[in-house]
């Protein structure tokens, strides 16, 4: 299992990579268990009022979750490319720049 983070201005948004052979979750929507990979994150948006504040780059936004979103691949890079995309995709509706998105690959184990 990996933990694929994005972080920029203090917040950060983070998604699980299951691998071949680890049980990944199983739910309403979740992708085919065939998958030998499957990503699994929130998305998040920014709202007028209500969701939660958050402080990112100076600026405080409402931000309200969406249901995790499941996807599986075929290939460990394609999923972690995908997981990459996904993390600045989320961060860019925001209002925050691609590029400023810093991306870390963690394996679930170094995490404390």
């Amino acid at each position: 299992m990996l933990l694929i983070r994005g972080r920029v201005g203090g917040t950060g948004l983070t998604g699980t990579l299951y691998e071949r052979g680890e049980r990944a979750p199983s739910y309403r929507g979740a992708p085919d268990e065939s998958a030998p990979y499957t990503w699994v994150c929130d998305g998040f948006y920014e709202v007028e009022s209500g969701g939660q504040r958050q402080q990112i780059d100076g600026r405080e936004l409402h931000i309200a979750f969406e249901e995790p979103l499941p996807r599986g691949f075929e290939t460990k890079d394609r999923a972690i490319e995908a997981a990459k995309e996904f993390l600045r995709t989320q961060f860019a509706r925001l209002g925050v720049a691609e590029s400023d998105v810093e991306i870390e690959v963690l394996a679930a184990d170094d995490v404390e």
